[in-house]
């Protein structure tokens, strides 16, 4: 019962979506267009950059917040906080409310790694950073993520439980990011670069 506590509370939390909440306040389902995810990035191409951020820091935060409830909560399941936190990543991904079309996780699994250690986390971003500079492609960094930190993190836990379920995130991440693998293949995909510095315009059409 308290694993799926664990879980149901990791889940629920992770379903808020600010991303699709302030979507939605402006009259526009932020999945109908941009990626067609609701998650911080198409936040950002559909409303600009002080939005796109501020719903990464919720996502982030969300993510902080289950790993730390879940911790203490839960003292005796030993992998509580990790499962806690991966739950949350799919709760983002596959919330109830939104008939589970979600985010893609990216930013929730950003603060999984953040609570973990926050030194793993500097050095991911770092590392993250120039992936998405080098590749121009925002895609390669969830993909990137999901696969080196459960391997990092079974290295320095040897925690079987929590290894796992950061390996069932990983495959749910990367599932959802094919179809941004085959956008690349077609040269629709949206680059990096162009996404983080263009002008939005305020034209009736750019909403």
């Amino acid at each position: 019962m308290q694993y799926v506590a664990c879980i149901l509370s990791g889940y629920l939390i992770g379903s808020f979506n600010p991303s699709y909440i302030i979507g939605m306040i402006k009259g526009k389902d932020i999945r109908s267009s941009g990626s067609g995810n609701a998650g911080a990035s198409n936040a950002l191409m559909h409303f600009g950059k002080g939005i796109g951020i501020l719903c990464a820091i919720c996502d982030i935060l969300k993510a902080c917040l289950v790993v730390w409830l879940c911790g203490r909560l839960f003292p005796d399941i030993s992998s509580a906080a990790m499962i806690g936190g991966c739950a949350c990543s799919l709760g983002h991904i596959f919330p109830f409310y939104m008939g589970f079309r979600g985010g893609k996780g990216l930013a929730c699994y950003g603060g999984l790694v953040l609570m973990f250690d926050w030194r793993v986390f500097l050095i991911f971003l770092a590392f993250e950073a120039a992936v998405a500079f080098i590749t121009n492609y925002i895609c390669f960094v969830p993909i990137t993520a999901c696969v080196t930190f459960p391997i990092v993190y079974a290295v320095m836990t040897r925690d079987i439980v929590g290894t796992v379920f950061l390996l069932a995130v990983a495959l749910v991440m990367l599932y959802k990011h094919l179809i941004n693998i085959k956008r690349i293949k077609n040269g629709t995909e949206a680059k990096f670069k162009e996404t983080l510095f263009k002008k939005r315009s305020h034209s009736p059409k750019a909403e």
